[in-house]
């Protein structure tokens, strides 16, 4: 049981406890002598203040303590303590937890844990038979007969095993074959995290004058993710090239405010039925000039 009183040899053990404090420091880096706590029966931590610059509010701890019926303390250990008040680095968060988005530069490598819920097994292969096995024998005889496989001379038992028409094969052709896919808990942590940045509740989608699930441009998404997100393909919107929920929606709606089209000009009218008259009078040198005005008989003075 722990002694609420400091053992008297031990708590008078200040000196030692400074030389052994002085040791370990750097020189002139230790301070007054602040408090001795008891740890247990004759047991004691003697606390000293550092003055190191970057340890402010630290404290050097030496413990020291004694044998039953005997009259001389040792030294137990020397170490350097934060005090109530003292200067602490952040507590340590695993990298896992410190990552975020847009963190991730070129070059950089992100592990992916074994057991991450975001995703669960694909097309492992298990489903191969082994190459030696009864399966694979009748597999190469098979294919053999009827999609003209490669058949090595000798007994079935060293035949190669077809690849083609396998469940893995078909995977591959189907860009299935991948060893993990986005499991169902994937699945909805990413549709929320789209909700969230381009969903309905946006101020953008609230002063918007209609939805994504009317513009014409909007790009359907595959899958089960269809009925609820596109992708915009507007390079005016916030949105371009974001998944955006069908409910979101902003400014530049492809039916938002159409522009009307300008009327076409009518087209030009030439009469060329209707005739002018011109009258001709005669100048001094006797050849004449057209005139303007109404027409006039030609006369002599």
């Amino acid at each position: 049981m722990r002694s609420r009183t400091p053992d008297r040899l031990c708590a008078e053990a200040v000196d030692l406890a400074r030389a052994a404090a002085e040791e370990v420091a750097t020189p002139g880096m230790v301070g007054e002598h602040i408090d001795a706590v008891a740890e247990a029966d004759r047991v004691v931590t003697h606390l000293f203040d550092c003055a190191e610059p970057g340890y402010r509010g630290w404290r050097w701890a030496v413990t020291v303590a004694r044998a039953s019926r005997g009259k001389i303390v040792t030294l137990d250990e020397s170490v350097l303590l934060p005090g109530p008040e003292a200067l602490l680095a952040p507590e340590w968060v695993p990298w896992s937890e410190r990552l975020r988005p847009g963190d991730m530069g070129p070059g950089d490598l992100l592990p992916t844990e074994a057991d991450d819920l975001r995703l669960e097994p694909g097309f492992s292969g298990e489903d191969t038979p082994p190459p030696n096995s009864p399966v694979a024998e009748s597999m190469a005889a098979d294919v053999a007969d009827t999609e003209e496989a490669d058949v090595v001379p000798g007994s079935p038992a060293i035949q190669p095993v077809p690849a083609r028409g396998s469940v893995g094969a078909i995977a591959e052709e189907l860009g299935m074959a991948r060893a993990r896919v986005l499991s169902r808990y994937g699945l909805h942590a990413a549709a929320d995290r789209w909700e969230e940045a381009f969903g309905p509740k946006t101020p953008m989608a609230q002063a918007a004058p209609a939805t994504c699930v009317s513009c014409g441009f909007l790009t359907p998404m595959a899958g089960s993710l269809r009925q609820a997100f596109g992708v915009c393909a507007n390079e005016f919107s916030p949105a371009d090239g974001r998944v955006v929920s069908l409910s979101y929606g902003c400014g530049a709606h492809s039916e938002a405010a159409v522009m009307p089209k300008p009327p076409k000009p009518a087209e030009p009218v030439l009469d060329e039925t209707v005739v002018e008259p011109v009258s001709i009078r005669p100048v001094a040198d006797g050849g004449s000039v057209e005139d303007g005005g109404p027409a006039e008989e030609l006369g002599h003075s």
